[in-house]
């Protein structure tokens, strides 16, 4: 575990000042990472509507479509990191891509333990689920390892979108670029909750759709952007969390994978399910081994600390250590 004094302060123009031991972000520095997470944010979402179109947005044209703009826009989000950096004059010992967690250091635990946390976290989900699936355990596996399965999966636009186009890049964009920026100014633990307000945000534009394509009353779009906003945006704060704490991009990917397969929980099915009683209990029993698990499973050691991110912090937060 790393000592508090090997965590050596940063050079952000001058240095860092400290307060009774706290961190204290240099001057104008937040206005500089807001407004750059903020242009992130609109560039991203921007590129989901260059292309003018009537169909809806479950059509594999339109899919395809902005398939090749989100792309191009993540494929150059790195630069926005680049250009922060120069601009405030950021000094970081490591590189770029490693402050944007891609690395090689603790890849292996990146992948199984907050993939392992989150899965424990959907117990109830996936015990209801196996419930009324109509498949075996030996079925579910043997279409597991069937290669025409994920043949027709890659195949399907709708598949490519939610289990990994728009895990890739919005992970890519909202984590793995805004955090670096926005962890100087606030800390990582501000930072955590500060984050996930774009991503809250940049899913409101669903709602232009929704109006577009008269899909329900004005007051049920309404109230189902809040509560996607609320979803998405604590959804955002726990990836921001696991980026924070492991250092690393392919986590949080895999962990938006999974939730977007499974959904948001269908509790209010589980209330009228026949095994009502099992289901919640395992919807129970997840939640306290989710909370029992959440800061064993990532903690830093597993993952070559310090994280690169918690380097731009001049004193270590709790978060950054194990």
């Amino acid at each position: 575990m790393a000592e508090e004094g090997e965590l050596s302060p940063n050079i952000v123009g001058e240095r860092m000042e400290h307060s009774n031991g706290g961190f204290v972000p240099p001057e104008g520095i937040c206005w500089v990472s807001v407004l750059s997470c903020l242009l992130l944010a609109c560039s991203y979402v921007g590129s989901l509507y260059v292309w003018r179109s009537e169909l809806p947005r479950d059509h594999p044209t339109v899919i395809k479509r902005r398939f090749t703009s989100v792309l191009i826009v993540s494929g150059l989000s790195p630069l926005f990191v680049w250009a922060w950096r120069e601009f405030t004059d950021v000094r970081t010992g490591p590189s770029l891509l490693a402050l944007m967690g891609i690395r090689f250091e603790g890849l292996i635990p990146a992948i199984i333990l907050p993939l392992l946390l989150t899965v424990v976290l959907f117990l109830g989900p996936l015990m209801q689920l196996a419930m009324d699936c109509p498949w075996s355990f030996m079925d579910g596996i043997k279409v597991a390892f069937d290669p025409w399965f994920w043949v027709l999966c890659v195949t399907d636009m709708r598949w490519l979108r939610n289990q990994v186009v728009a895990p890739l890049t919005e992970e890519l964009v909202f984590r793995a670029c805004m955090l670096p920026m926005l962890v100087p100014c606030a800390g990582p633990s501000i930072a955590i909750f500060t984050c996930p307000l774009f991503f809250g945000v940049a899913h409101f534009h669903h709602v232009i759709e929704l109006l577009r394509f008269r899909q329900g009353t004005l007051s049920g779009i309404f109230l189902s952007a809040v509560f996607q906003f609320s979803y998405t945006a604590v959804f955002g704060a726990y990836t921001a969390f696991i980026f924070i704490r492991t250092g690393h991009l392919m986590g949080p990917v895999l962990c938006h994978s999974f939730c977007n397969y499974m959904g948001f929980p269908a509790i209010s099915t589980a209330l009228e399910h026949p095994h009502r009683l099992t289901i919640l209990s395992s919807y129970l029993l997840g939640v306290l081994l989710f909370l029992l698990f959440l800061f064993p499973f990532t903690d830093p050691n597993y993952y070559v600390p310090p994280t690169p991110v918690c380097t731009l912090t001049s004193s270590p937060s709790s978060l950054c250590l194990s």
